[in-house]
């Protein structure tokens, strides 16, 4: 009798290795390059929660910008990432790529930047002048838009122009634009390195706005459940711990983008790291593509159903 108990304990033991073992599976992952409102991917990577709930993280690609990483999702090689609610709202509207959102990464955190010595002093200033944007159909695009309305100025006179971030401070110092939207470390760092100032930050055009969001294939969601979920549990593990441990979630970004100090603890002040997104939210995005012709004539409730599908968070968090 010890004996059967012996066999039938290492059986299960076995077992346990094998479920374990065929719910570990590559995962490959995309994000945007320097950008703060991923740090919770950082995060998860550096503390090996992703490891720790049986996921192997391999990074398929580091993008400029949202439309690139949508690039990729179209040719079928990322199967998750992290990217603004626009563009991959775009991507899926245009049907160039089938993705839905599973979680939010982050809240609020971009600016609108002009050079320190501008004598811009009000958003309706813009008019007439030059100004840059990570890409278009970005979520800064939008805040963009969405500020020059508010502030009774019209886009279109205003010359607006795709730079990748990582130039937008250089092309500013040399006057070739007169402001840039971005998001963060890059309006901080410009601040830091005394080149620009904040013209007006996302919650001053949109308190709390969702910003980016964890997308994932849909081919990949449909055939591994599971695996999604795991990678879930690890996200909402990193939000978690940004919040809890501040400093060392600082090392981390300042790890993840090169940049210093002051200029990361700045940046990160700027950005709620938030997990559930609002479907209210969404369709406020969707309207804007709708409105700038980015994206078909669509139902705006449906297609926002078919992009945010939050029941696997929902499962994790219960």
């Amino acid at each position: 009798m010890k004996k059967v108990a012996v066999v039938a304990s290492l059986v299960m033991v076995l077992l346990g290795a094998l479920i374990s073992m065929a719910a570990s599976r590559d995962v490959r992952l995309g994000y945007l390059r320097n950008d703060l409102h991923h740090l919770a991917a950082w995060v998860a990577m550096d503390k090996g929660f992703f490891r720790e709930e049986g996921v192997n993280v391999e990074i398929a690609g580091i993008f400029n910008a949202g439309p690139e990483e949508m690039t990729a999702f179209a040719s079928r090689s990322l199967d998750m990432g992290y990217l603004g609610v626009a563009p991959s709202a775009t991507g899926l509207a245009n049907r160039s790529a089938r993705i839905r959102a599973v979680a939010l990464a982050n809240a609020e955190g971009s600016s609108v930047v002009v050079r320190k010595d501008s004598a811009i002093k009000e958003v309706r200033d813009l008019a007439g002048k030059t100004v840059a944007i990570p890409g278009y159909s970005s979520v800064q695009d939008f805040l963009l838009r969405k500020a020059l309305e508010a502030a009774g100025a019209d886009p279109k006179k205003v010359n607006i122009i795709a730079i990748k971030p990582p130039e937008m401070i250089v092309a500013l110092n040399a006057k070739q634009i007169d402001a840039f939207i971005a998001w963060e470390p890059h309006p901080s760092k410009a601040v830091t390195m005394g080149i620009g100032r904040v013209l007006i930050s996302s919650p001053m055009i949109w308190k709390d706005h969702p910003c980016c969001v964890v997308a994932v294939d849909d081919s990949f969601y449909k055939e591994n459940p599971q695996v999604v979920k795991s990678f879930l549990k690890a996200h909402i593990r990193a939000t978690a711990y940004i919040k809890k441990n501040p400093e060392d979630a600082l090392r981390i970004g300042m790890k993840y983008t090169g940049m210093d100090e002051a200029t990361v603890r700045e940046a990160i002040s700027h950005i709620q790291y938030h997990y559930f997104a609002k479907e209210d939210d969404i369709k406020e995005y969707v309207r804007y593509l709708l409105k700038f012709g980015y994206v078909k004539s669509m139902n705006v409730d449906e297609f926002a159903r078919e992009y945010l599908d939050l029941k696997a968070i929902k499962e994790v968090v219960q």
